[in-house]
This record gives structure tokens, sequence and C-alpha cells, in this order.
């Protein structure tokens, strides 16, 4: 299995904002979409910092999905909100319980 953790940061009035509408849009039926996706979750880490984390069979779905995201974001995230580019930690699921 292959993760990809999506962190993002912006100001607490965008992130509640944020973790409002994410729920309600068509992300997590695209990252769904990609094959051999295992699960996607949205995390608020309050403080201005939402995290995504999606979990595939293999890289290529966990890189696909920080291009589908990274996509999604530009066009549904920047044009109404301020929020820095992701910090991504990608890679090999080494312990699953």
């Amino acid at each position: 299995m292959y993760s990809s953790i999506r962190r993002y940061t912006t100001n607490s009035n965008d992130a509640a904002a944020i973790v409002d509408i994410v729920p309600q849009s068509n992300i997590a039926e695209l990252i769904r979409a990609i094959p051999g996706c295992v699960a996607y979750y949205m995390v608020n880490g309050g403080e201005g910092t939402v995290a995504t984390v999606s979990i595939f069979e293999d890289q290529a779905g966990a890189d696909q999905s920080n291009a589908v995201a990274a996509d999604w974001v530009k066009e549904n995230i920047l044009p109404s909100y301020s929020m820095s580019p992701p910090e991504i930690t990608a890679g090999e699921v080494v312990i699953s319980a």
C-alpha cells in the first residue's frame, strides 16, 4: 500500500469554510475513482491546518491523487480562499493496524 498525505495551511476562517464545503464537493469521488484507491480522509487540524490522507494499492494511484487534488484545489479553493501549496508526504505504508 502507498499513502499520500497533503497538509495545507491557511488562516483559521478560511480553514473553517474549507472544512465546511469540501465534504459536499466532488473531490472524494474524484479520488475514489483513481484505480487502486483504498481510502480517502480529510482532517481538520485546527489553527488553519487541513490535511488529506489518500491510501492506494500502488504508488501510481497515490501519485495520481496528488495531481487530481492539485487541480481540484486550483479550480475550487484558490479562487475564493488563500491557501499555501501543500506539504506532501508520500510513500509506501510500512505498518498497517
